[in-house]
């Protein structure tokens, strides 16, 4: 076998995600300031904006003289190989900001942990794209002392 020219120039997200991940961090950001912090022209970043609008990824508001956008609650990944997972959970992971409430399973009671256990059937009723295969189970005791 010949020698293997190693690759340097790939990058984990996609331009579409990183612009995506600019508008989360930052709603009134200009499209020219998201094309610099992306490396792309802003050409570029106007044609990814207008795919990720027209795709139900974000909305465009009329701020006075700016935009300001807003991330579409729910929306998911179009790929097959992650059908159903919500692109709130990579946003909230690469901005740092928590992860929307309505994505997590609520604890039953304050302060009684809750053990989550793998669904019955990941495409049945008791799982949905919400909790990632998971359901609550019945609260569990604390290993901690209680007051």
């Amino acid at each position: 076998m010949g020698s293997m020219t190693r690759r340097q120039n790939w990058t984990f997200l996609t331009n579409h995600a990183r612009v995506l991940v600019t508008i989360a961090r930052d709603p009134a950001v200009r499209l020219r300031d998201v094309a610099v912090t992306c490396a792309l022209t802003e050409r570029t970043v106007q044609t990814i904006v207008a795919d990720l609008e027209s795709d139900g990824y974000l909305q465009r508001v009329r701020d006075g003289r700016r935009n300001r956008y807003e991330i579409s609650a729910g929306a998911v990944f179009r790929h097959p190989a992650e059908a159903g997972v919500q692109v709130a959970g990579l946003l909230a992971l690469l901005t740092g900001a928590p992860a929307a409430s309505r994505d997590r399973v609520p604890d039953p009671e304050p302060d009684v942990p809750v053990a989550l256990v793998p669904a019955a059937d990941t495409y049945g009723d008791t799982a949905s794209p919400e909790t990632d295969g998971l359901v609550a189970a019945e609260p569990v005791a604390s290993p901690l002392p209680t007051a």
